[in-house]
């Protein structure tokens, strides 16, 4: 998502307190002191209050890593040997902080040298590369001194630079054509000459992802380059309108909605760079889909894209514009043949992994490695490649396969991250895996029950695996991919300053879900001076998923969000993962599929209905509910629809009819829009503004009026229909913020937090308080 570009704010409001009788047991008074403590628990103060847990682990090459380290004197750049487990400062980090401010410019702050360093990374010449917004910096570490890396550049308007695998060349979109640039000698080559307007090669604008990257996937050689040629020429236009003083600035790109007749599609293409020679793949014009993401372009790169070694052939899928169905192909790279592989569909979408991109293109082997829920659960499936027919299923069972990590082809052997496979460990606690193609159980290589997150050497005999609870912080680990075996104790976290400076753990709880059967997990915060003899009225944070869920992580964190520092407040905030969220099974994830009007809301009013029977300290009169995005969608369905249950809810920046939302997303999730004679569709019960009618409570609706992933438009449909129903709201609007909204969102913050306290809590709380994080 693209952060925000803030500016003042507008507050319109009216409403109606809730009757005094629920507030018997609130403070009369919410102070500046409780405020405060609430800031102390934000991630910019918690953060630097946890020692020794690595953090930003970067390999270097195939023996040695390096990450910070935090204490109390600040932080530092640590190098460690993998062969010996040894570890020791990769620099004198003041002496390193003078070297980059001289070459920046700009002063770096030595103990919080983490804030400068966007990446580390190794030079050929042994020289440490420094990526410092945007610029990468050359380092020696015995001088020190650094200075800017050569780069070349191209014409104001040229899209950045996608490298080839060997360095030597860039590609870059100008005057929607591509182009390649020699990184060495600026010298520039035209690869296509037929790209225009809304019809142009590699471009990165549909919907609501719209900027100049290049989407495309170089051969492994570096000779030749798989892209498309992207058709917007009917697609439906979105514009915003900026606000300042005098003409205003109004942005306009290509944005596809539900139910057009005409939404981009991609002409599949392979440049041979040498040559310039474009061949067409002969096949149709293809929908811009990805198996897993809303856009083609899924995790920084087109993974639905693989080349063969050789550079002679490449393997892709093609997703329906509804998801249901795709189709493995190969292509000639020389001529543009195309061959269907094999084709697989699911009742409501397909998806290729959880959060991940998982087939793998084995042409040494003749195979496909494949990975689908047809069994209701995430498995790998091998297919051969001549046939398409299925060979053997990799992994089965009931849990599922999460990520591929690695797949070595000599010894066909795969590294994954699963989760639900070990007896009595959390369901959500993602291990580490191995297993063969040829057949055989797979073998796990990180015991523990925690949440573990691992980054492997690129040769794959090493994997640094930083493993924690929610209570727990950070152990980071050594092991050796082979067999798990713990090579050496890199760091372990210590929470000491955290828990002197007032912090708590939130609590894991379980609930049943809307069924009364199903285990739902989940977040409980608490004020860090609370009282079991009061009563506190609950917040439920909510994100409805499908693609996610609300609980940020299962493993430690020193702040989710705001949650902790609202309950500091005099708050208990809730956060469920309900049905309709990944990382469960099919079954579970399909629970409100066709129908994203539900928001998980059935299992979020069950589950604290169980936690206020559980715990009598939890006022069940006084609910209340917010979210972003997807959560703000949710908190309006909530108000419209669960007014006997939810008193007050914030919506932010909510998705409230996804018509008015891109059609990628849309339509994979409540499917292609149907509409009868009558005018009626199938997208008419999940628009909030269809039951603004039903409202009763406090709601306040936010949203950025410059926000290009969920156009404010959506909100302002339910502002119309509650004007029209004659219902009182709050409403706060930020010109020219995006969906993020940046600089501003302390006061956003601090507005979501005087609103709980005045409406919920039924307290006053201080005046034009500011909340001030650290820079």
């Amino acid at each position: 998502m693209k952060l925000d570009r803030g500016a003042c704010a507008l507050v319109i409001g009216a409403g109606v307190a809730l009757s005094s009788g629920a507030f018997a047991q609130s403070p009369a008074k919410v102070t500046a002191a409780d405020y405060d403590r609430a800031v102390k628990m934000l991630s910019p103060n918690t953060m630097p209050l946890v020692d020794h847990a690595a953090q930003n682990i970067t390999w270097l090459d195939d023996k040695t890593f390096v990450w910070f380290d935090n204490d109390a004197n600040g932080v530092r750049v640590v190098k460690t040997d993998a062969t010996t487990g040894k570890s020791v400062a990769a620099f004198d980090v003041a002496r390193m902080a003078k070297a980059l401010a001289s070459a920046t410019g700009k002063p770096v702050d030595a103990k919080r040298i983490d804030k400068t360093l966007y990446g580390v990374g190794l030079n050929a010449d042994g020289r440490y590369d420094f990526s410092v917004k945007g610029t990468h910096y050359l380092c020696e570490v015995s001088k020190p001194r650094c200075v800017a890396k050569p780069t070349t550049k191209g014409k104001a308007g040229d899209g950045p630079g996608n490298a080839s695998p060997d360095g030597k060349r860039e590609a870059f979109i100008r005057d929607w054509n591509l182009w390649v640039r020699e990184t060495a000698t600026g010298k520039e080559t035209q690869l296509t000459t037929d790209g225009v307007e809304d019809f142009g090669y590699a471009t990165n604008n549909a919907g609501w992802v719209h900027d100049d990257s290049a989407i495309l996937v170089w051969s492994p050689d570096s000779s030749k380059i798989a892209t498309f040629q992207q058709d917007q020429r009917k697609t439906s236009t979105m514009a915003l309108v900026g606000t300042n003083v005098g003409a205003p600035k109004i942005e306009t790109w290509k944005y596809p909605f539900v139910g057009d007749k005409d939404v981009t599609m991609i002409e599949r293409v392979v440049i041979d760079v040498p040559t310039a020679k474009v061949v067409r793949l002969k096949m149709p014009a293809d929908q811009h889909r990805s198996t897993q993401c809303d856009d083609v372009s899924c995790f920084g790169g087109w993974e639905d894209v693989q080349w063969s070694k050789d550079g002679k052939t490449l393997a892709f899928v093609s997703t329906s514009r509804d998801h249901t169905k795709s189709w493995v192909r190969t292509a000639d790279a020389a001529t543009g043949a195309v061959k269907d592989i094999f084709d697989e569909s699911a009742k409501n979408w397909f998806e290729s992994g959880i959060n991940a991109i998982n087939w793998r293109y084995l042409p040494e082997s003749n195979e496909i490695l494949w990975w689908s829920q047809r069994s209701n659960w995430g498995h790998l499936y091998l297919y051969d490649l001549g046939t398409g027919k299925l060979k053997r299923q990799v992994t089965e069972g009931d849990w599922n396969v999460a990520e591929v990590l690695r797949l070595d082809p000599a010894s066909r052997t795969v590294w994954f991250t699963g989760v639900n496979r070990e007896e009595g460990h959390h369901p959500y606690h993602q291990h580490l895996y191995k297993v063969n193609l040829d057949g055989g159980a797979p073998a796990l290589l990180s015991p523990e029950d925690a949440q573990h997150a691992f980054k492997l050497s690129d040769d794959g005999k090493y994997v640094v695996d930083s493993y924690s609870t929610t209570a727990v912080p950070p152990v980071t680990v050594l092991r050796d991919a082979n067999d798990g075996k713990v090579l050496a104790e890199i760091a372990k976290a210590d929470i000491t300053r955290l828990k002197a400076a007032g912090w708590v753990a939130p609590e894991p709880i379980v609930v049943k879900a809307r069924d009364g059967k199903t285990d739902l997990y989940g977040m409980l915060f608490k004020p860090s001076n609370f009282d079991p003899n009061k009563k506190y009225p609950i917040v439920n944070y909510v994100y409805p998923g499908p693609q996610v869920g609300s609980v940020r992580t299962y493993g430690f964190a020193p702040s989710h969000g705001d949650n902790q520092a609202l309950a500091e407040l005099g708050f208990v905030v809730v956060a469920i993962d309900g049905m309709g969220t990944p990382y469960r099974s099919k079954a579970f994830h399909d629970a409100y599929a066709k129908n994203i009007g539900d928001n998980t809301l059935p299992d979020q009013v069950t589950g604290m209905k169980q936690l206020a029977e559980r715990f009598p300290w939890i006022d069940l009169s006084r609910v209340g509910i917010w979210g972003h995005s997807g959560g703000g969608n949710a908190t309006g369905t909530a108000l419209f629809r669960y007014g006997d249950f939810f008193k007050v809810g914030i919506a932010e920046s909510g998705n409230h009819d996804n018509r008015n939302y891109e059609d990628d997303w849309a339509e994979k999730w409540q499917g292609l829009l149907v509409a009868g004679k009558d005018g009626k569709s199938n997208y008419d019960d999940q628009a909030n503004q269809n039951h603004a009618g039903k409202f009763k409570g406090k709601l306040l609706l936010m949203h950025g009026l410059m926000d290009d992933n969920v156009p404010p438009q959506s909100t302002l449909l339910v502002v119309d229909a509650l004007i029209k129903a004659n219902k009182d709201f709050d409403l706060l609007l930020l010109p020219n913020a995006r969906h993020g909204y940046g600089e501003y969102s302390p006061y956003v913050m601090r507005k979501r937090w005087d609103y709980f306290v005045e409406h919920l809590m039924g307290a006053e709380h201080p005046d034009a308080y500011e909340v001030k994080l650290p820079k």
